[in-house]
């Protein structure tokens, strides 16, 4: 169960972090599922690479929670940005 810990971190703030910055950019080129979706693989994204150049000092959850958010706004504004061109 130790394991889930960081999995589940990087997924709710990546999910967050999606959300949040297609709310700031005002995207509607992607609905609320797909925003969710893109930000927590995103956080996922952002976890997986902060843990391989991190140092022990960056493998917390604040740290992978930090790291996730701003990854998961990222793929999200990424995405709306090419899903809302029509």
């Amino acid at each position: 169960m130790e394991s889930l810990g960081p999995i589940i971190t990087q997924l709710i703030a990546g999910a967050i972090g999606g959300n949040g910055a297609s709310a700031v950019l005002k995207q509607d080129g992607i609905n609320l599922v797909a925003r969710t979706i893109a930000g927590a693989v995103g956080g996922l994204g952002g976890g997986l690479i902060l843990n391989l150049i991190g140092s022990e000092a960056l493998t917390g959850y604040i740290a992978q929670g930090l790291s996730s958010l701003v990854a998961g706004g990222v793929l999200s504004a990424i995405v709306g940005a090419v899903l809302g061109r029509k």
